[in-house]
């Protein structure tokens, strides 16, 4: 996932802006909707935490085409959230932020919801 993408050519140099950093945007943006606990990532990057490496990309997986966007984000919610609710605001949340902050277009913010948080909190 660290590709860069080129965004602009400008006549002092270009402008990328890497897949990791889109990934970072998009799970900062779903982690402030309430609701979300966390989110989950595959066994081999929950073993770079044990060991003391922090992903802040676990749980995402971005694919760029040109200059635009598909993410996929696999979360974990509180119990007692309206899933589908919850669900749908990260969608939101997530597309806007990384249009906003990059202008890349973003054709899909795609949720799995892996886990319930137990205790709420």
């Amino acid at each position: 996932m660290a590709e860069n993408m080129i965004i602009d050519a400008y006549k002092h140099g270009k402008v990328n802006i890497a897949d990791d950093v889109i990934g970072v945007i998009g799970s900062i943006a779903a982690a402030e909707i309430e609701g979300i606990k966390d989110l989950s990532g595959s066994f081999p990057q929950e073993m770079m935490e044990i060991v003391g490496k922090k992903n802040f990309n676990k749980g995402v997986h971005v694919e760029m085409n040109e200059d635009v966007v598909t993410i996929d984000l696999s979360v974990i919610v509180d119990y007692g959230t309206k899933v589908h609710e919850v669900a749908c605001m990260v969608q939101e949340n997530v597309k806007l932020a990384i249009e906003s902050m990059t202008g890349f277009k973003v054709a899909a913010v795609n949720v799995v919801v892996e886990g319930i948080n137990k205790s709420k909190g």
